[in-house]
């Protein structure tokens, strides 16, 4: 079977997905340990037969639902490759806008704190822009906590991870600022029975009844964790925001702003603390 063979008859098996094409083209590009041009350029090399096992494996299981991302163990964000499992969610290029917004606000020497880190996504990806800054990642799960150590000794950033609850374990007036992505989907959602988040953690993805419950958490202890006029984010659902800039409002703090990710959907909140 060559390259293009075995395109066509993945993509023939994978005919039902939105992203076969993208699909297809990366999990051979993992069982081949190449890059996509190569795909276009070689289409006439052959397949050994453990590749062609491999990778027949691999697009039967993404038939069932299992997400690229955690066939191949890989997902780039920013500017860094990071090592995910079942433990983690997936990372999504919709988060980078949190990333863009905190070095925005970020400055030399600041304390800044990325909670609920699963992967380490987003705290490494500030790290690798910003060196200059002292960066602390927390989860509640140890097993997430163990895949973002592993990334960030394999990107060789320094980050400091910690296994708290949001911001229990953390005194007043530790953080410059503050981001995170935390659940946010409502317990009853039927997206979280189709598609990938099937198969994502669900304490990562659910919160309570209307979603905000650890929303509601993180911005009630911020208002006291952050220093004055530190700057909290957070990554909300598409139709959160005026919620979640209610609940700024309500624990005092100011300078709310709203922002749309790269879809034009409303995805994150920011706030000062007065």
């Amino acid at each position: 079977m060559t390259i293009l063979e075995a395109l066509q008859w993945a993509r023939l098996q994978l005919v039902a997905s939105p992203s076969l094409r993208a699909d297809s083209d990366e999990l051979l590009c993992h069982v081949l340990d190449c890059q996509p041009l190569a795909l276009i350029t070689s289409p006439e090399k052959t397949l050994t037969t453990q590749q062609q096992q491999q990778f027949a494996s691999l697009i039967e299981q993404r038939q069932q639902g299992i997400p690229v991302a955690y066939l191949t163990g890989i997902r780039g964000f920013w500017s860094l490759d990071l090592e995910v499992n079942q433990h983690t969610l997936i990372p999504r290029p919709d988060t980078e806008l949190l990333v863009s917004l905190a070095l925005e606000k970020i400055q030399p020497g600041m304390c800044v704190a990325d909670l609920g880190t699963g992967s380490g996504a987003i705290a490494l990806a500030i790290k690798a822009e910003r060196e200059d800054i002292w960066m602390l990642a927390t989860d509640y799960s140890a097993e997430a906590l163990t895949m973002a150590k592993h990334n960030a000794e394999k990107n060789q950033l320094e980050v400091h991870l910690v296994r708290a609850q949001w911001l229990d374990a953390f005194q007043a007036e530790s953080f410059d600022v503050i981001v995170s992505n935390p659940p946010y989907i409502r317990m009853d959602d039927p997206h979280l029975t189709s598609g990938d988040l099937r198969f994502e953690p669900l304490t990562a993805l659910a919160s309570g009844e209307d979603g905000l419950q650890d929303i509601r958490q993180l911005v009630r202890q911020s208002a006291k964790v952050l220093k004055p006029q530190g700057w909290l984010m957070v990554e909300h659902g598409y139709d959160q925001s005026s919620d979640v800039q209610a609940i700024f409002q309500q624990n005092g703090f100011t300078g709310i702003q709203a922002f749309q990710d790269y879809g034009q959907q409303d995805r994150v909140v920011i706030g000062q603390r007065g």
